[in-house]
């Protein structure tokens, strides 16, 4: 888990390679049972929607599942009892946590791939990650573990994290 542009599925991807694993996209997997893109559910239904399927899919996944490397939407532990659902599976989490300059870094690359923010400009993408990280952060230091991402290679994340799950 993290915020936008921390780079959970890439990172979940490599962990998933590294031990085996099936790895989930939750966003993926909310688009193949939606048949929409994440783009078009929230242009078509609105947040509000998007956010009620993500709990449904989330608590799916969670149930019924077994094996997996999990990467979740930035907002999927803040809304609803996501993260007591995630707490509660007794999952291994992990926090990819960043500054605020680097997210605002790496996000106004693509951003326009990315409902939430394609209309910012680079002055109001600070001030709306400043705001969300403030508000998301209680959320995110819940994960089992935490892992700073700044001025660290997608290897160095990796290892950090594969280190230890090799001790679970």
């Amino acid at each position: 888990m993290g915020y936008m542009g921390s780079g959970k599925s890439t990172i979940g991807k490599i962990i998933s390679n590294r031990f085996n694993l099936t790895f989930i996209d939750l966003d993926t997997y909310i688009e193949q049972r939606e048949e929409l893109t994440i783009k078009e559910l929230f242009s078509s239904k609105g947040e509000i929607y998007f956010r009620q399927k993500e709990g449904v899919y989330l608590k799916e996944i969670l149930e019924t599942k077994t094996n997996y490397v999990l990467s979740l939407g930035g907002g999927t532990p803040c809304y609803g009892t996501n993260m007591n659902l995630i707490k509660e599976s007794k999952a291994i989490s992990y926090y990819l946590k960043a500054t605020i300059p680097t997210l605002v870094a790496r996000l106004q690359k693509g951003k326009e791939n990315r409902p939430l923010i394609a209309t910012l400009n680079n002055d109001e993408l600070l001030e709306y990650i400043g705001k969300h990280l403030f508000e998301r952060a209680p959320f995110y230091e819940q994960a089992t573990f935490k892992v700073n991402i700044n001025n660290a290679s997608v290897e160095e994340i990796s290892e950090a994290i594969s280190s230890k799950l090799s001790r679970q």
